[in-house]
């Protein structure tokens, strides 16, 4: 036993100077003391929106999926089923970024900003599904970029006759879009380079494979995966040195003049987050296989065009609840949190999670590249120029908006009869 001293405690247990066990940190931290309650977090999660009611439609998407539904009812209900959890797992990832500080929550939120588009990816990409693969990434780029924006400039512009934004922020986000719309026609043009006989695919063809049909030799298809792969990991580097430029280094050039950062409360606690985060991601992907799964067959029975259901319907489904609030934010007035949500997810779609699906494909051995069908790289190179050239001089009206959402349509009917 070592001497006494002047700094030994006169009683052991909890009076004295003894550390608190392991056992007892871990309880403080499940009850996190301090922190909104589970009963508060529960409460806050499930009932602070009206898009939870359609949480009901998770089990008959569990039900129809495993007793064999009719496929359009499989497909319905899994759609439907998506957007609440979409939702719910926005709301929890910013719960948790409240209280990781500000750039370890604008990771976060930077991560988890399209977690329902990597787990259809993902889904999609496990049953060979590529063609499904990218059309909803393209899907994704599109809506954010003309029918997200278009609406939000167009609602701004009924409120206000002209709204202004950081034109230098804008304008590094747009370009970035632009560098990730050239390593798109650079593959294209490697094909194209590489085509022999330019023989039109067969009408009805999905399988992606047949985008190599006209191909010269193996040797070409083997120089598209590994520009593809190449451009992905590069892809993946600029992205996270956009996140540092946007969240660190020159942060300030994201926010609204004038606007001054308010301190927000958090309504659920970090453990309750947490689980809830991890839940709702389980929960989603299996819904998200569910709809993979029925897509085929639905496309067939009710004469939908698969390139439909990948660029419009797939998109909507997952960015439902993020498309509400951007135009919200528009009508008061907060045009830079608009173009942050809009342009900032085509921008985590076409610089992180169709390079990561192209990564996670290889690691799989799915044989997925950057080479879309020219109709659709020449969709996605025009819609880039149009919002180019809008957001150029810093200011926004509602003629804008009309313009970004008559391309979107156009592009909607070449879609449907494609």
């Amino acid at each position: 036993m070592p001497p006494a001293s002047e700094h030994t405690p006169l009683l052991d247990g909890p009076n004295g100077h003894h550390p608190p066990t392991f056992t007892r940190r871990f309880n403080r931290f499940i009850r996190a003391d301090g922190e909104p309650s589970w009963a508060t977090s529960l409460k806050f999660f499930f009932f602070n929106s009206w898009l939870n009611l359609l949480l009901v439609f998770i089990p008959l998407s569990i039900v129809s999926h495993h007793l064999h539904w009719d496929a359009g009812l499989r497909f319905a209900f899994s759609f439907v089923a998506i957007i609440p959890l979409a939702k719910l797992l926005g709301e929890s990832t910013e719960q948790l970024s409240m209280k990781c500080g500000q750039t370890l929550g604008g990771l976060l939120n930077a991560s988890f900003g399209n977690a329902v588009e990597i787990i259809v990816g993902v889904a999609a990409l496990a049953q060979g599904e590529l063609r499904i693969v990218q059309t909803s990434m393209l899907g994704s780029i599109l809506s954010n970029l003309l029918l997200v924006l278009g609406m939000s400039f167009f609602a701004g512009g009924v409120v206000f006759k002209e709204s202004e934004f950081q034109q230098t922020a804008a304008q590094t986000s747009s370009s970035l879009m632009t560098l990730a719309c050239i390593t798109l026609v650079i593959p294209a043009a490697y094909h194209s380079a590489k085509t022999v006989n330019r023989i039109p695919l067969p009408t009805g063809s999905d399988n992606f494979l047949s985008l190599f049909d006209n191909v010269d030799t193996d040797a070409a298809k083997s120089g598209l995966l590994s520009i593809s792969r190449g451009t992905s990991i590069l892809l993946l580097l600029v992205y996270f040195a956009y996140l540092y430029f946007q969240l660190k280094s020159h942060a300030s050039l994201f926010q609204a003049p004038n606007e001054e950062e308010s301190e927000e409360t958090p309504n659920m606690s970090m453990v309750s987050a947490t689980i809830t985060l991890l839940a709702v991601t389980v929960v989603t992907s299996f819904c998200a296989d569910y709809l993979v799964a029925s897509i085929e067959e639905t496309a067939e029975k009710y004469s939908i065009p698969k390139p439909f259901i990948g660029v419009i319907l797939l998109p909507l489904v997952a960015n439902a609840a993020e498309h509400v609030t951007s135009v919200w934010m528009a009508a008061k007035g907060k045009t830079e949190l608009t173009i942050g949500i809009a342009v900032g997810s085509s921008i985590q779609i076409a610089v992180f999670v169709i390079p990561l699906l192209i990564l996670v494909g290889w690691a799989i051995g799915q044989e997925l590249t950057l080479y879309f069908a020219d109709f659709e790289t020449v969709c996605l190179f025009v819609s880039v120029m149009l919002v180019n050239l809008l957001i150029q001089d810093g200011k926004s009206n509602y003629m804008e908006g009309l313009m970004l959402m008559t391309l979107y349509l156009v592009i909607a009917i070449a879609f449907w009869v494609s």
